[in-house]
């Protein structure tokens, strides 16, 4: 594994209780309509910053954004969440390669699809952790 490693919803809001900082990679697009994780609970405010933009487009720039937007001290962990868990794995091995300590969500903020295409099985949201329907 190239990066720190997964972690379920519940181990990721237990590692932000404990200073780790969530960086949001899903699109714009997704935070306006689906919603973000609330983090006020925590000491941490979470960072938004697209893995890739609409159509899949990478972000050439993703690095450099995370650089102004992280802590300088390196030491503080970053936990990395998409809509299912696929693209922050990306995302944290990009992290871990610029230097950064970084994890992957498992299933994501929306989780799995179930047999009727809904993404109602798991993930952040649906396992009841703090979440903003209202956006950014």
């Amino acid at each position: 594994m190239s990066y720190a490693g997964d972690l379920t919803p519940q181990e990721a809001w237990d590692k932000l209780e404990q200073g780790a900082i969530l960086v949001d990679v899903r699109t714009e697009g997704e935070w306006a309509h689906i919603g973000i994780p609330e983090t006020k609970a925590t000491e941490n405010d979470p960072l938004f910053i697209q893995w890739t933009f609409p159509g899949g487009i990478p972000n050439p720039d993703f690095i450099n954004d995370l650089n102004q937007q992280a802590p300088e001290d390196r030491s503080t962990e970053l936990v990395f969440l998409c809509r299912s868990g696929q693209r922050s794995i990306a995302a944290a091995i990009a992290a871990t390669q610029a230097g950064f300590t970084s994890y992957n969500v498992l299933e994501g903020f929306e989780g799995d699809p179930d047999r009727f295409g809904e993404r109602t099985v798991n993930g952040w949201k649906n396992r009841g952790l703090p979440t903003n329907l209202g956006k950014i």
